[in-house]
């Protein structure tokens, strides 16, 4: 990634369209396995975004060459949301991301993520994060998923 040409910064008014299709894209290409993920239109998500997720998360966006290409969407120490546009994947954003989170939480940070994203829980697991519960996801997606903490390493 060439680093003159990306930027992690806090979400602005205008980033909301973007950010939508971020989420929509990767949740898309993401969760095949997701029946209600594969239902979900551009619509619905921008619903979702502005009546659930803005108003309690504080969200960062990731940049490249000026267009939102990633977002992290947290409620203090928890990582409600992170997502790469599929065309950005393995490309850094995802440890960019979760290095700015530990920054901001350096007591630690909890997630879920669905057991059956491995590319995410690979990530995760790279960066220290260790899964403690396994479990389903509340409807409408209602599939097992797994809850990971990371705490940092004691001096």
């Amino acid at each position: 990634m060439n680093e003159a040409t990306t930027a992690l910064r806090p979400f602005q008014d205008q980033d909301e369209a973007a950010v939508v299709g971020v989420w929509h894209r990767s949740g898309q290409s993401a969760y095949p396995f997701l029946p209600s993920w594969q239902r979900l239109t551009l619509g619905a998500a921008r619903d979702i975004f502005r009546e659930r997720i803005r108003p309690r998360c504080t969200i960062w966006v990731g940049t490249h060459d000026g267009p939102v290409v990633a977002f992290l969407a947290m409620v203090g120490s928890y990582i409600d949301r992170m997502y790469v546009d599929p065309l950005e994947w393995r490309k850094g954003w995802g440890t960019r991301l979760i290095l700015l989170a530990q920054t901001m939480h350096p007591d630690g940070l909890e997630l879920h993520t669905h057991q059956e994203n491995h590319a995410a829980r690979q990530l995760y697991e790279k960066h220290g994060f260790r899964a403690v519960k396994f479990g389903m996801s509340p409807p409408p997606e209602s599939a097992p998923d797994v809850e990971y903490h990371w705490r940092p390493s004691p001096s």
